[in-house]
């Protein structure tokens, strides 16, 4: 299964709540952090939700 590097690059300041939720319930903690998960629906549908304030790159 792919796996996805997903770093934060935008602050959750002055942004909705629920981005902020999104943003902390996939592991992101503070500005530049970065984190490796699986592929799935399920991932791909919150990384969608916070696209602009996180960048996705895939790893083999």
């Amino acid at each position: 299964m792919n796996k996805l590097k997903v770093t934060q690059i935008r602050s959750t300041i002055s942004r909705s709540w629920r981005h902020g939720l999104v943003i902390k319930s996939l592991g992101l903690r503070h500005h530049q952090a970065t984190v490796i998960h699986d592929d799935t629906p399920a991932i791909r549908g919150m990384l969608h939700k916070v696209r602009h304030m996180v960048k996705v790159e895939e790893v083999k």
